[in-house]
């Protein structure tokens, strides 16, 4: 069995002064995510208007299929043309870890 992790960073559009404006660009893409069947959360930056971190975990029975998936959300999040990804953090955690 293994599991992966990514935090993606993402810089949202200067009109997302209040914490109801961000939410209307986390929640899509939360809820896009989902669709890709990973579990998914806003985890970081909670407090900072122009700024959100989106979590991401996958269990998988291939360190392989982990990567896949990963790489789809990564992909998935990158495309998001209202928010600019800046940086995902990624780890991979197999049987021993």
């Amino acid at each position: 069995m293994f599991t992966g992790t990514a935090v993606f960073d993402l810089l949202l559009p200067g009109d997302s002064r209040s914490l109801k404006a961000k939410r209307s660009y986390v929640r899509p893409i939360v809820a896009a995510l989902r669709r890709v069947e990973v579990s998914t959360a806003e985890v970081g930056a909670l407090d900072l208007h122009g700024r959100a971190e989106i979590g991401v975990a996958v269990v998988a029975a291939t360190a392989a299929h982990v990567r896949e998936v990963l790489d789809s959300c990564e992909r998935l999040v990158a495309s998001r043309p209202e928010v600019e990804l800046l940086s995902m953090r990624r780890r991979l955690y197999g049987a021993d870890d």
